[in-house]
């Protein structure tokens, strides 16, 4: 992990926003973020892993992160990062490919690959392997 200032407000915000939360096998839900964190190599990529869900997953806002003082090009990322569902998935992961942003793309690739990492689960069903094929694919969109 990288402490800098802006990542080390990342890591509070994170903390914060996801502490109460538990995953699908009841972790809590900060591992994830934390561990996307650790596989990235700078500044923006750190923030933009720690961040990557609180949008999405909690009441925060892109106002709330500017104010705390989460660099622009962080914002950007996170912006490509927030599915909007009235938007399919896979237009989604095609936009964040389209976009070109090397920060959205890294942290969208450790996303899918942490998410569809089965060991993690207590149970294996079918929703969780029908969830592993659209990450394949999603991962195969993002790489190619």
């Amino acid at each position: 992990m990288i402490y800098t200032g802006p990542t080390k407000k990342a890591l509070h915000i994170a903390f914060d926003a996801h502490k109460d939360q538990v995953d699908k096998t009841g972790l809590p839900y900060v591992f994830h973020p934390f561990h996307l964190a650790e596989q990235m190599p700078d500044e923006i990529s750190v923030c933009v892993a720690l961040l990557h869900d609180v949008i999405e997953d909690t009441n925060i806002t892109f106002g709330d992160l500017i104010e705390q003082g989460i660099p622009q090009p962080a914002i950007e990322a996170l912006k490509l990062l927030t599915h909007d569902d009235f938007v399919p998935y896979m237009d989604y992961v095609r936009k964040i490919k389209d976009s070109q942003n090397s920060i959205a793309i890294a942290v969208k690739l450790a996303d899918l690959r942490h998410n569809s990492d089965l060991s993690r689960l207590d149970e294996i069903d079918e929703k969780a392997l029908l969830r592993v094929e659209k990450y394949k694919a999603a991962i195969e969109i993002l790489e190619h």
